[in-house]
């Protein structure tokens, strides 16, 4: 188990302007995960449902305001300041924006370079070499080193994001939403790049998305998340096919698909995501749902196992 987090949360303190009271607002309410060497779990839902709050959890960028997280088998949360910077190597990121993640007055072979200064004892010899080698990983060309990002496309300078991500031979990649800015003909490029490196590497990925079609290429398992919660979690084959909860049942059902027999019928959700901030009693998707009774609006479902996956919502005996 290279990635796992018991009742994960993160609360954030927020001023709701002058004279007002303070408020807790709960980005991440309890979240359980855990994650093998070599595969991939992906994270969905709506914007402002918390998916990338974990992931600043999980890169350890911010604290968890409580719950647990292990790391390679090592408990991040309970470490010490120079335990915490000892594992940071094992987990990087790639941003959704790779020109904002890279200096525009540095050549992108000394931006590659600087993992491996701050974290290694390498010469300067061996870390150009280093350098080289992952570019031509990910389909640079020799000359690109002393060029800088402006200098390079969209899909170029994601290449780039993901071998400084790589550079360091981490355990875990959390990429945030890594081809939303990209044109639909290079994300399957940089997509493909994925998996050919998790091939070769063996490395974990969280990959970050609200793109469906997209998760059903690269992920081997699926977590589903509303309102800070996991709604839904499993194996991708199995959410696809037969998927539990209502929100993931909307999600499937407004992916496009070039199969017709893939096509299912819309399914419409009404009104907009409720605030982390005052969230609704009962199930969180509860005034949005049309299969919500009375008990959703009072009771708060438990993540349970049910037909190959786990699911928090009461009526998904029905749907099974």
């Amino acid at each position: 188990m290279v990635l796992k987090t018991e009742n994960l949360a993160r609360h954030y303190d927020v001023s709701l302007g002058f004279m007002k009271p303070r408020a807790t607002l709960k980005a991440l309410n309890g979240v359980s995960l855990s994650l093998q060497r070599g595969k991939t779990l992906a994270v969905v839902g709506e914007s402002g449902c918390g998916k990338s709050t974990l992931a600043r959890q999980i890169t350890m960028i911010e604290p968890p305001s409580s719950g647990s997280l292990w790391l390679d088998g090592d408990q991040v949360d309970t470490s010490s300041v120079a335990q915490v910077k000892a594992l940071r190597h094992k987990v990087q990121m790639v941003f959704q924006n790779p020109y904002g993640s890279l200096n525009p007055r540095r050549k992108i072979g000394d931006q590659l370079e600087e993992p491996l200064i701050i974290n290694t004892d390498m010469k300067s010899p061996q870390r150009k070499e280093r350098v080289r080698d992952m570019m031509q990983r990910v389909g640079l060309r020799p000359e690109h080193y002393y060029r800088y990002p402006h200098m390079f496309s969209g899909g170029q300078r994601q290449r780039i994001a993901i071998a400084r991500a790589m550079m360091l031979n981490p355990s875990i990649v959390v990429a945030d939403e890594p081809t939303s800015a990209l044109d639909v003909s290079i994300q399957a490029q940089v997509l493909n790049l994925f998996l050919d490196l998790q091939e070769e590497l063996r490395t974990s990925y969280v990959f970050i998305s609200h793109n469906l079609s997209v998760v059903e290429h690269v992920a081997d398992d699926v977590m589903v998340m509303y309102l800070g919660r996991v709604a839904e979690s499993g194996p991708k084959q199995t959410l696809y096919e037969k998927p539990l909860h209502p929100y993931t049942q909307a999600l499937l059902s407004a992916t496009p698909s070039i199969y017709p027999e893939k096509r299912a019928v819309k399914i419409k959700i009404e009104g907009e995501l409720p605030s982390p901030l005052n969230p609704p009693a009962g199930c969180a998707f509860h005034r949005r749902c049309p299969h919500a009774v009375a008990r959703c609006s009072t009771e708060e479902p438990v993540l349970r196992e049910l037909s190959g996956r786990q699911v928090a919502c009461h009526l998904a005996e029905q749907f099974a």
